[in-house]
C-alpha cells in the first residue's frame, strides 16, 4: 500500500504542475511577446477533464509532396492543409531521432490540431546520418521552405508567416537553419528539448547505456568534439544568435535524461544577452517527449504555449 501510494503521488506530480501553470503561463507568455490580453479563447493551458476525454480534432489526410531530389532519391514532406480557405501561415516541423532516424509521421495529432486551427503544417523528411552528415538536414530544411514558397499559390500558403518547430535533434536543425538564414518571413522558431549548445554538449560525457553520443557525433558531425570542434560550433544554436535572431520559444522538461536541460538554459541566457524576444518554458517533472500525447499534462500545456507564441509573432 505504501509503494502504491508513492507511485500514485509521483504520477500526479506532472498533473499538479500543469494545474499550477493555469495561473501564470498565460501572463508570462503575454509579457514575453508583448501581445497583451490572451489572444485565444477562454481555455486554460491545462484541463484535468481533457486528460480523459481527449482533445477533439478532425483528422486531415496529408498530401505527400516531393520537395527535392538528392542522389536520385526524393525527399518528401507531409502537408496538412489549413482548414481555412484563405492563404494561411506555414508551420514547418522538423522531426527528432538523433539525426539518424525518425520521419515525418511523428506527432500526427499535433499536426492535425494546428491544421484544424487554421495553419498549413508541413512535416518534412530530411537526409539522415550516417549516409549524410551536417549540414545536409539544415540545407534540406531551407530547401523545403523554398519549395513551399515557390508553390505558395498552389498550396494556399501565406509565405510571409512561417514558423519552424523542431523536436530533439530536429530542434537543433530548426534552430540553426532559422538563425543562419535570417529569412524575414520566418517569424519564429520553437525548440522542443533540443541540443542547442553543441560546443558544451560535445564535451560532456554521457552514459553509453543512455545514449552513445560519441558514435552519434561521429556519424553526423564526422568526429567527436576534440576532432572537429569547428563543426560543433557551426551546429551550435547558441553560437548563431545575433541581433537579427527571430523570437524563440524554448520548451524543455526539467528531468530530461536524453538531452540535458542545460542546453536550453544556455540558449535562454544567450537570447537574453542579445535582447531577443523569447520564453523558456521549463516543465517540472517532465522528460524527453513530454508532448507526445497531446491530451497529457505536458501535451496540453505545451500545445497552449505553442499556439499563443505563434499568434503573438505572426504578422497580422
Amino acid at each position: 500500500m505504501v509503494i502504491s501510494l508513492a507511485a500514485v503521488t509521483i504520477y500526479c506530480l506532472p498533473v499538479v504542475a500543469a494545474i499550477n501553470q493555469n495561473s501564470y503561463l498565460p501572463a508570462q507568455l503575454s509579457s514575453a511577446f508583448n501581445y497583451g490580453q490572451d489572444p485565444g479563447d477562454s481555455n486554460k493551458p491545462f484541463s484535468f477533464i481533457k486528460m480523459f476525454t481527449g482533445i477533439s480534432v478532425t483528422d486531415i489526410a496529408p498530401t505527400v509532396i516531393t520537395y527535392k531530389t538528392v542522389d536520385g532519391k526524393g525527399l518528401t514532406l507531409d502537408l496538412y492543409p489549413s482548414s481555412s480557405k484563405q492563404k494561411s501561415p506555414l508551420i514547418l516541423i522538423v522531426h527528432g531521432g538523433s539525426w539518424e532516424s525518425g520521419d515525418s509521421k511523428q506527432f500526427i495529432d499535433f499536426n492535425n490540431y494546428f491544421a484544424n486551427r487554421g495553419y498549413n503544417v508541413a512535416a518534412i523528411n530530411y537526409r539522415l546520418a550516417p549516409a549524410y552528415r551536417s549540414p545536409a538536414p539544415m540545407d534540406d530544411t531551407k530547401d523545403a521552405i523554398a519549395y513551399l514558397t515557390r508553390n505558395s499559390d498552389k498550396y494556399n500558403i501565406d509565405t510571409s508567416n512561417i514558423i519552424l518547430i523542431g523536436r530533439s535533434a530536429g530542434a537543433q536543425i530548426a534552430l540553426v537553419a532559422a538563425y543562419v538564414a535570417h529569412n524575414r518571413n520566418i517569424k519564429g522558431v520553437i525548440d522542443f528539448y533540443g541540443p542547442a549548445d553543441m560546443v558544451w554538449g560535445g564535451q560532456v560525457k554521457v552514459n553509453k547505456l543512455m545514449l552513445n553520443t560519441n558514435q552519434i557525433y561521429k556519424d553526423y558531425f564526422g568526429g567527436v568534439y576534440s576532432e572537429v570542434p569547428q563543426v560543433f560550433k557551426e551546429n551550435s544554436a547558441v553560437d548563431c544568435v545575433d541581433s537579427l535572431t527571430m523570437p524563440t520559444l524554448i520548451i524543455h522538461g526539467s528531468i530530461d535524461a536524453m538531452v540535458s536541460h542545460i542546453h536550453s538554459e544556455h540558449l535562454n541566457d544567450t537570447l537574453s544577452r542579445h535582447n531577443v524576444p523569447h520564453y523558456f518554458f521549463s516543465l517540472p517533472f517532465a522528460t524527453h517527449g513530454c508532448d507526445y500525447i497531446i491530451s497529457s499534462p505536458g501535451g496540453q500545456v505545451t500545445t497552449y504555449a505553442v499556439e499563443q507564441f505563434i499568434h503573438a509573432v505572426i504578422k497580422k
